[in-house]
Formats: C-alpha cells, structure tokens, sequence
C-alpha cells in the first residue's frame, strides 16, 4: 500500500510533518499551556524541532502518523493530528495538539474524524483508541464527539488518564 500523504476537510490540508514545520512545531510545544496535559516537554530550540521533525518517518513504516494540519483560510501551520501505531502494544492511537488561537473551533473533532476514516476505510483498521488526562476536558470532549466509547483509567505519567476506542 502507498503510504499516506495527505487528507483534506472542509477547512484544513492535513500532510507529512517535514523539517519545514521546525519554526511552528517549535512554537505549537513552546506554550506550556498546549503542553499542559501531554506529559510532553518543549523543544529547547528550533534546531531541536528540525531534528526531531528530520528523524520521524512512520508514514512509510505504517502508513500512518502525525500530520500536520495546514488552515485553508491562511495557508498557516495550526497544529496536528493523526493516527500513530504502536508496535509494541500494536494500536492506532488518535492524537492532536493545536496552537491556542485555534482551540474549541473544532479543529481537533474535524481534523481527527478524517483520520479514523483513513484508518477504517483506507488502512482496513478494527479498532483505533483515544487517550487523554481525565483533566484535560476538552480533550476528552473531543474523543466522545467521535463518537469512541470510555473504556476505563490508566496513569498517565503520575496524572489519572481515560482511554476511548471506537471500532469499525
């Protein structure tokens, strides 16, 4: 299968992160309010961004990945969702993270609802899961207006997280 290289919404572009989106990814995890519940930490420099953003290909080992979210009305970066496998507990996870200006516009529910139809309708996935800090409401709000389901608790690096899936 031909790995994955763009989605479309009404409002968003959604692509391959590349080193060219070093400046805003750098600036997307800079607010500690974006990284408040991500148990992420920032990048400590652009060069840093470029690096991480040099050395990440899921897209051709599994056909899916973070992407980066392109607002239509400017052209500009405003974040990014997508799918991410992991090998070791073999999930798709659904993820999002978006520059402040752009939250509770329905970004994240837009742009994370045409990737699970990716996953479902291109990819052939059963099942994909949502994870989030149980503080993190707005988050949370997000993975039920996609309709997945509370399947229980987890820690979350010290904090209480939920886990959602939805299935096929």
């Amino acid at each position: 299968m031909k790995a994955l290289k763009s989605l479309e919404t009404t409002r968003t572009f959604l692509r391959h992160l590349s080193v060219e989106d070093a400046e805003s990814f750098y600036q997307l995890n800079l607010d500690p309010e974006v990284l408040q519940f991500t148990g992420d930490k920032a990048f400590v420099s652009i060069e840093e961004a470029r690096v991480f953003l040099a050395n990440y290909h899921p897209y051709e080992k599994y056909n899916v990945g973070r992407l980066a979210v392109i607002n239509k009305a400017n052209q500009e970066f405003i974040g990014w969702s997508g799918l991410k496998y992991s090998p070791d507990t073999d999930e798709y996870d659904i993820g999002f993270r978006f520059l402040k200006a752009y939250w509770h516009q329905g970004f994240a529910t837009e742009t994370a609802q045409k990737c699970i139809e990716y996953g479902f309708e291109v990819l052939g996935i059963s099942k994909i899961v949502g994870r989030a800090m149980a503080a993190n409401t707005a988050s949370v709000k997000v993975l039920e207006k996609l309709g997945m389901t509370f399947k229980g608790y987890f820690d979350f690096d010290g904090q209480e997280g939920v886990l959602f899936e939805i299935r096929k």
